[in-house]
């Protein structure tokens, strides 16, 4: 009974969920999703794609305010999503192409909340109150670079390291102290991409717009380095993501390449039987189950880059395809967010697909949702809302 109390009240406190492996723990959700879902509230936000982290009874969320123009950090309840406060900081971004909002997630760690607005303003305030802690702009601070599309890589909490995204010389990504902002380490000259940074294998392992590679965790020197060619408009988005020791990296243009780490990691195969857009993919057993540019949704074979099913439309055909996936719990059963707003629950085997049902949530968003507490949390342009998922007995 601890167990399962544990679980359902687990806590969604970065991008892609509790350890970035996009894993949400629902004990009790049905075995299908029924045609209709209620929310339990909904409120006013404006726009963004960053994503939502909830913390116990509050959520954390950024958007951007037009008149006047500033991006806001909000924190609302989960029971009724009441704002408990907001922090707002001004900005221009004039012609900044898709300028809806902020791209990043909030980060929650140890009572405080890291974000990094989509112009470079990094942030850390107390998650309670919201009182501002400190705050850095990495394009003044480390002659850093705004992506055409704004910064879109979400902070990390690496044990005593924040760690962000700059893009400057020597400074593509950097370390700071998460208490102070004081600079730990520097590394790579890379220009900035969209992908987030991730922890793998005792590595922190990165994709930009020029390699996939491996730092050092607590010094940021490189241990290895592959490069890639084909990335169009520095749009390097989905995350890595590794099963059995091989780690997957993909895009829009050139396809995919897959890294097995040891001693001196190499490259296994590579090649366009995947192109990734923004979906970061799931992995379990020995594959990878990712939304292809053009194919849908598709289950390969990790060592091999065998496809072994595609097709699976679980989000409309268009230039840009997403949808936000996230397993459920150890089984294979998975939840996707899809761009009109729709969650699709289904089941995921190297064999096959099977629909478990469907229900519409929100609007059109790219936004990746929070699952926490027996729920979906999920964002659009216009409003936030919260969908209870597991029916309290």
């Amino acid at each position: 009974m601890i167990i399962f109390l544990f679980y359902f009240a687990a806590d969604w406190p970065q991008w892609r969920g509790l350890n970035r492996d996009n894993v949400a723990h629902l004990p009790g959700l049905p075995e299908r999703l029924p045609e209709k879902l209620s929310p339990r509230w909904k409120q006013p936000i404006g726009g963004g794609y960053g994503g939502i982290s909830v913390v116990g009874s509050h959520l954390y969320v950024m958007d951007r305010r037009k008149s006047p123009e500033a991006e806001r950090i909000l924190c609302l309840d989960t029971a009724n999503g009441r704002t408990l406060w907001e922090y707002a900081y001004p900005v221009n971004y004039g012609k900044l192409d898709y300028g809806n909002g902020p791209r990043c997630t909030p980060t929650v760690n140890a009572g405080k909340v890291y974000t990094l607005g989509a112009l470079g303003q990094l942030h850390c305030l107390d998650a309670k109150t919201g009182k501002l802690l400190w705050s850095r702009n990495v394009v003044k601070d480390f002659a850093g670079k705004i992506p055409t599309w704004g910064h879109a890589c979400s902070p990390l909490i690496d044990e005593n390291r924040l760690i962000v995204q700059v893009g400057g010389k020597g400074a593509g990504l950097v370390a700071l102290d998460p208490d102070t902002g004081k600079e730990r380490w520097r590394a790579l000259d890379d220009p900035p991409g969209y992908s987030s940074p991730v922890v793998i294998a005792d590595q922190l392992v990165y994709f930009t717009p020029r390699h996939v590679v491996g730092l050092d965790r607590v010094t940021g020197a490189v241990l290895w380095r592959e490069p890639f060619t084909g990335i169009q408009y520095d749009v390097s988005i989905s995350d890595p993501v590794m099963v059995g020791g091989v780690v997957l990296v993909g895009n829009y243009w050139s396809g995919s390449k897959v890294v097995q780490l040891g001693k001196e990691p190499k490259l296994l195969w590579e090649g366009k039987q995947l192109s990734l857009l923004m979906s970061t993919p799931l992995v379990r057993g020995k594959h990878y189950y990712a939304l292809d540019r053009f194919r849908g949704l598709k289950c390969i074979e990790a060592s091999s880059g065998k496809v072994l099913w595609e097709n699976e439309h679980v989000t409309p055909r268009d230039t840009n395809p997403h949808a936000s996936l996230a397993w459920l719990g150890d089984t294979d059963r998975a939840l996707i967010l899809n761009t009109p707003g729709e969650l699709l629950l289904v089941r995921l085997t190297p064999e096959k697909l099977i629909p478990l049902g469907k229900a519409k949530v929100i609007g059109k968003t790219w936004a990746h949702p929070a699952f926490a507490a027996g729920c979906v949390f999920a964002r659009s342009d216009e409003e936030i809302v919260c969908v209870p998922l597991v029916l309290k007995k």
